[in-house]
């Protein structure tokens, strides 16, 4: 079907069918049939808009589907004609179909050069701009009362049949907005000539500002507009010194760039060198400040330990003392006390010297007295010998009750112990390791001689076993008590 069939009214019984089915390149198509009945078909598709016209004045509007021509949806014309309600005369109108899709890819371009003076060096340029746009219909009655009267139709370019073309009528306004506005965009976003290409964004959405308020007015949008080639005049003698100056710009900023990488590397070494010795003198600060702290630890240490000796001392002390007070309470509660203790010693070294001397000596015949002072002698020595470990105690706790609490008594150095006698059938050995020991007591700890015990030893209470004698030798306890 070609688009003068297209353009035919179908008949269907007495109605007639008013549609266009043409393509997509026309914005605006007039009816070829001006002479209507009502009860006429009027179909109009989803993207157009059908207006009927009646003497230039723009009258009923139809958007999309299917309309039945009555007097109830035709009040304008009905007005126009002063027909009565229901009436089925003819009238006469004219049937304008508007199509509103979007026109895509609508190329534009400026027939001339578009002079441009390089804000750098001042030099003349010739540019040359071209691209696309989209382009649709916003106000369909603006639209025909504008610019279409008694054509036939309008559309972008011209077509069979039509007298109008929208690139003939607006390539004016075009042109002329992009030499106002394309060097002006350039200087004012202070866009390199050089690298115009990656800025074509920007400069196509300033020049559509400009360019749409002009579309506007004659009842159409530009939803989109491209500057897709900016022509550069590569042939141009000034041109060509410009790109030459641009090569030197460039290589100038590549030197200096590396110059001040240098310097900054230079500066960055410097700030590590300092950084790093900063960092060692630091190491050797906390290094030193670890050793004295140290020593210090060691000094707090040793101070300790002595004053830790100390208050062994005194405990020691103390303890000492408490144990001899305790023995002469004792002592004092069972009636009597060292001193009877230390006499009672005499008198059985005595006794015992006397005894290991002989008969003849104990009797004074047939001796000299030379025998006489060396027995004398060594009952002296048995009996010293005997107390010695009582005097001793004695004296220790005498000291201790005496001196302050905090300072220990030296302990009285121990009597060098005699020569050893000759030995005999009587001699013993001692636990402490002494040998040959002549007498009840040994020479060396005044240990008593072990004593054999007889059907009549008897076991203390506080842990002494084979007693002799009515009292605990250890802790004085009375036998049987």
């Amino acid at each position: 079907m070609t688009n003068s069939e297209n353009m035919k009214p179908e008949k269907s019984g007495l109605f007639s069918v008013i549609k266009y089915e043409g393509n997509n390149d026309t914005f605006i198509w007039k009816h070829p049939v001006e002479d209507f009945n009502y009860g006429s078909q009027l179909i109009v598709h989803e993207s157009q808009e059908a207006v009927f016209f009646k003497d230039g004045q723009a009258l009923d509007t139809f958007g999309p589907g299917r309309h039945t021509l009555e007097t109830q949806n035709l009040p304008l014309i009905g007005k126009a004609y002063k027909l009565a309600t229901g009436s089925q005369s003819p009238f006469h109108a004219e049937v304008y179909f508007i199509n509103k899709t979007v026109q895509m890819a609508i190329k534009w371009g400026t027939p001339d050069k578009v002079r441009f003076i390089d804000p750098l060096t001042g030099t003349p340029l010739d540019l040359g701009a071209s691209g696309e746009m989209n382009l649709q219909v916003s106000n369909s009655r603006k639209l025909l009362i504008q610019l279409v009267g008694t054509m036939k139709g309008i559309a972008w370019q011209d077509g069979e049949g039509f007298t109008k073309s929208l690139q003939e009528s607006f390539r004016p306004l075009i042109s002329n907005a992009v030499k106002t506005n394309l060097p002006t965009v350039i200087k004012s976003e202070a866009i390199d000539i050089l690298e115009i290409d990656e800025n074509l964004g920007l400069i196509s959405d300033s020049l559509k500002d400009k360019i749409l308020p002009g579309f506007e007015e004659y009842g159409l949008t530009i939803p989109q507009f491209y500057v897709t080639s900016i022509v550069l005049p590569e042939n141009d003698p000034n041109f060509k010194r410009i790109r030459e100056l641009h090569t030197i710009t460039l290589q100038t900023r590549i030197i200096q760039a590396e110059a001040t990488v240098k310097t900054a590397q230079a500066q960055s070494e410097t700030q590590y060198r300092t950084a790093q010795e900063q960092s060692k003198a630091a190491i050797e600060a906390a290094h030193r400040e670890a050793e004295l702290q140290r020593q210090l630890t060691e000094t707090e240490v040793a101070r300790r330990e002595a004053e830790r000796k100390v208050i062994a001392a005194q405990a020691d002390a103390e303890a000492q003392r408490l144990a001899g007070m305790t023995e002469a309470e004792i002592m004092r509660a069972k009636g009597y006390n060292q001193k009877d203790v230390l006499q009672a010693e005499v008198q059985k070294a005595y006794a015992e010297g006397i005894g290991n001397m002989g008969p003849d000596v104990s009797n004074g015949g047939g001796g000299s007295s030379i025998v006489g002072d060396m027995m004398g002698l060594g009952v002296g020595m048995a009996a010293a010998n005997a107390i010695m470990p009582q005097i001793s105690n004695m004296m220790q706790g005498m000291n201790t009750q005496q001196q302050p609490a905090n300072t220990a008594a030296p302990a009285a150095p121990a009597p060098a112990a005699p020569a050893p006698a000759a030995p005999s059938a009587d001699m013993w050995d001692c636990s402490c390791g002494q040998k040959n020991i002549i007498g009840n007591f040994c020479n060396n700890c005044g240990s008593r001689r072990p004593v054999t015990v007889s059907g009549d030893a008897w076991d203390c209470s506080c842990g002494l076993k084979g007693i002799v004698g009515n009292f605990c030798n250890n802790c004085g306890k009375k036998r049987g008590e």
